[in-house]
């Protein structure tokens, strides 16, 4: 092999294989969005009106579309070999500027750059970037090529509407209807790209490694739940006297982001990767892969970050001397931002459930039907109390849940420990010949 060779092979992207995992670039580009995650809380807390929290959920998507796309991307090619790493580093910039442009997506805020079109831009890098790759993978193969072609075209539209919404709302007399509008952009925006991706994603998604794919979107849930801790440890700020009611809500907000926790990686993320291992049949691992994992964990990590909203400002107006013991009463937007975003993530988790394994999980869906129920009454109660009444509700259905399984869950369970000692012993194994 000449030196040209070598560096052509350097360069080279290279395909993934069944049994990877996940890299440590890949952590790398989930830490932007530690940083999305956050800020778009913290943006829609400090004015939370409908329309806001409307901008937030639409935020949201277009950034967990920007997050599959480093998903499959890093499923379907080692994502720290070849030129992987440095279109990675290029898209987390991005990334991370859209992230920034944020707070002026939607109107600008007066700033040197409009911060609409950096919106829309970054958008476009993110995804065209994305898309390169595996074009660039592809190019020796005709057939997949044109299909190429037809993968631009979704980004494209809705990085024009997005342009559009940016634009053209300003020039209207009727502030009214001119919100409206840019709404409804937005929106055909985010359904271009989602019903495109349900489309031509049967034809050019591939999860090559299954234990990868479920790795992958069990650390973005995680990152969601860190969220949760984050807005609960910060707020709006930091140095809050240590009183009763400081620790009261502190504890309980662990309890609950414990609890979310153990709903997901007790069982069910050891028991989707398994489903995801059993399905041989291509069409049926692509179905499982698009249907539980790329829709279904979308509203799971909008309920964790609905949760981590209405925590932001808690600890801060319990312990004010201008609100009542025990915080102010609650009232029920709050409520239904607070109960709504768990209801929200254990519903998912039953969906997961029933979709994946064909199990219908009562507890959880009395669960969430008591949740949805309770918001009424905890709009009266005092902030502090209203976060208990969650705590409890939360924590006895999943443990009501964990209680009640027949053997299913330790099945699982075992199944995991044996698969994850044997992948040790291998390791083992190779680097006693090789190491």
């Amino acid at each position: 092999m000449g030196d040209g060779d070598a560096v052509r092979w350097s360069w080279a992207v290279r395909r993934s294989a069944p049994g990877s995992r996940t890299t440590r670039l890949e952590l790398f580009y989930d830490l932007v969005f530690v940083f999305a995650f956050l800020s778009v809380t913290t943006l829609t807390a400090s004015v939370l009106t409908p329309a806001n929290l409307y901008r937030f959920l639409l935020v949201l998507a277009l950034l967990w579309w920007s997050w599959t796309g480093f998903a499959r991307m890093g499923n379907a090619f080692r994502a720290d070999q070849g030129m992987l790493p440095l279109i990675g580093v290029v898209t987390v910039a991005a990334t991370f500027l859209l992230v920034l442009s944020t707070p002026s997506a939607f109107a600008n805020s007066g700033g040197w750059l409009p911060g609409p079109l950096v919106f829309a831009a970054c958008y476009f890098v993110i995804r065209t970037a994305q898309l390169t790759v595996f074009a660039w993978a592809d190019r020796a193969d005709p057939a997949r090529r044109r299909g190429l072609r037809m993968r631009f075209l979704a980004p494209t539209v809705a990085t024009a509407l997005l342009v559009v919404a940016g634009t053209l709302p300003g020039r209207l007399a009727q502030e009214r209807f001119a919100v409206g509008l840019q709404l409804v952009l937005w929106t055909l925006a985010l359904l271009v790209e989602y019903v495109a991706g349900a489309i031509l994603g049967r034809q050019w998604w591939v999860v090559l490694s299954a234990g990868h794919w479920a790795e992958r979107h069990a650390l973005i849930v995680l990152v969601a739940l860190g969220e949760s801790l984050i807005a609960l440890g910060l707020g709006p700020k930091t140095g809050l006297p240590l009183t009763g009611p400081v620790a009261v809500a502190a504890l309980l907000g662990v309890v609950i982001v414990a609890t979310l926790w153990w709903a997901y990686f007790d069982t069910l993320s050891f028991a989707l990767e398994q489903a995801l291992h059993q399905a041989r049949d291509q069409a049926a691992r692509l179905r499982l892969a698009r249907t539980v994992y790329t829709f279904l964990h979308l509203p799971m990590v909008a309920g964790i970050i609905l949760f981590a909203l209405g925590l932001k400002d808690l600890l801060a107006e319990a312990t004010s001397p201008a609100t009542p013991a025990w915080g102010p009463p609650l009232g029920a937007f709050w409520a239904g931002i607070l109960f709504g975003g768990v209801g929200l993530y254990l519903l998912s988790i039953a969906a997961c459930w029933w979709l994946a394994e064909r199990r219908v999980r009562p507890p959880l869906l009395v669960t969430v039907l008591a949740l949805v129920a309770a918001v009424p009454a905890v709009a009266l109660l005092h902030e502090l109390n209203a976060l208990v009444v969650l705590a409890v509700l939360a924590g006895a259905g999943v443990a009501w849940e964990t209680r009640r399984e027949d053997g299913y869950r330790r099945r699982v369970r075992q199944l995991a420990l044996e698969e994850q000692i044997a992948a040790e012993a291998e390791q083992s194994r190779w680097r006693q010949q090789h190491l």
